[in-house]
């Protein structure tokens, strides 16, 4: 969960902006290339859970089975282009990889937590992922102007609002349901960091359900409000270093606001910044190697504030981090599925380079 640690490193952070080495992706080459680091990245992430598989937790797991849908959204795309067949075969080949690990997932989930299994099942199944059928871009006004003490949010307390919307309690309740406290909590306004991402999944979780009635009427406002705040934080994460306290949560904020439909979110820069974190040996994501860090002293100090406090997250003896590693998937499954349309037939663009002065 997110601390006033983070916050303070976050919200008093100035907003600089580095452009991006990548190669623009508006030729054949250059988009054949960006292609090219994604698709390695995610092929050395999927042997990392294959070797992990029966400790990876089901976070992990939903990650995954996240990429998987934004990969089969790329092969649909990519279907009649004959340039991109070499490509293609390589993301055909990743989700019939990527199938049987899904798969075999569950059995190891029900092994080490099957309550947690029981309740969030609904997220790791095929078919509750869905590609947004619509972009826009996050509205830099909606940004809240001050932050709200968060004591009233809590892992647990989220938790429960989310096994009370997807109707998997076990006492016959039914989906798209919820109480005055889960509606409150959720649309609280003045939310940051984890709290902030938990409210998205909330709706978001309700989009793939169909949940439409009640608050869920408005839905989509609340996602605008989300998501810009959501990349309010992920500018400032940018601003101080992508210190590796702010990681974890940067890499959620694309994930969530890029299957939201955000595609502002998708910035060469930061795709740049996510394929550097990958640990090149293990393939997975997580703690840098200590010389690796480049935090400040002051960061390193207010490290102990800033950890993500997550109860069933799962980091690994050599600094791999499950959460980490299915955030980053996400993410870069992501990029992959707005360059596949890059560029649109709309003409709208979708992935970002050069930033726009207002760093958007």
């Amino acid at each position: 969960m997110s601390s006033l640690g983070l916050l303070l490193l976050l919200l008093l952070a100035p907003l600089p902006l580095q452009p991006s080495s990548l190669p623009p992706p508006d030729t054949p080459e250059g988009k054949a290339a960006i292609t090219g680091l994604i698709l390695s990245a995610l092929e050395r992430a999927t042997s990392f859970l294959k070797k992990r598989l029966p400790e990876v937790n089901l976070d992990g797991v939903v990650g995954f089975r996240v990429l998987e849908v934004q990969l089969k959204g790329v092969q649909e795309e990519w279907a009649w282009d004959p340039p991109l067949q070499p490509l293609t075969l390589r993301v055909g080949k990743l989700v019939d990889e990527l199938a049987p690990l899904l798969h075999g997932s569950v059995f190891y989930l029900k092994l080490s937590d099957p309550k947690y299994l029981r309740e969030f099942q609904p997220t790791i199944q095929p078919g509750f992922w869905k590609l947004p059928q619509a972009w826009t871009r996050t509205n830099a006004s909606m940004v809240y102007p001050t932050v709200e003490p968060q004591d009233s949010f809590s892992e647990e307390h989220s938790d429960s609002c989310l096994v009370q919307l997807l109707g998997t309690r076990g006492d016959g309740s039914q989906p798209c349901r919820l109480s005055d406290f889960c509606r409150t909590l959720m649309s609280k306004p003045g939310c940051s960091g984890y709290c902030l991402s938990h409210q998205l999944l909330f709706f978001l979780s309700a989009r793939m359900k169909g949940c439409t009635e009640g608050l869920f009427h408005q839905t989509q406002h609340y996602m605008h409000l989300f998501c810009a705040n959501m990349m309010d934080l992920n500018r400032r994460a940018e601003a101080i270093g992508y210190a590796y306290p702010t990681r974890d949560l940067f890499m959620e904020n694309i994930m969530l606001c890029g299957i939201s439909g955000f595609s502002d979110f998708y910035k060469l820069r930061w795709l740049e910044a996510i394929l550097s974190w990958q640990k090149p040996q293990e393939g997975c994501f997580g703690r840098p190697a200590a010389e690796d860090e480049e935090l400040s002293k002051a960061v390193q100090h207010q490290q102990h504030f800033l950890r993500r406090v997550k109860r069933r997250e799962k980091q690994f003896t050599d600094g791999c981090s499950s959460h980490n590693t299915a955030m980053a998937v996400a993410a870069l499954g992501g990029f992959l599925y707005a360059l596949a349309e890059y560029p649109p037939a709309n003409g709208e663009r979708r992935l970002y380079t050069p930033a726009p002065p207002n760093g958007h």
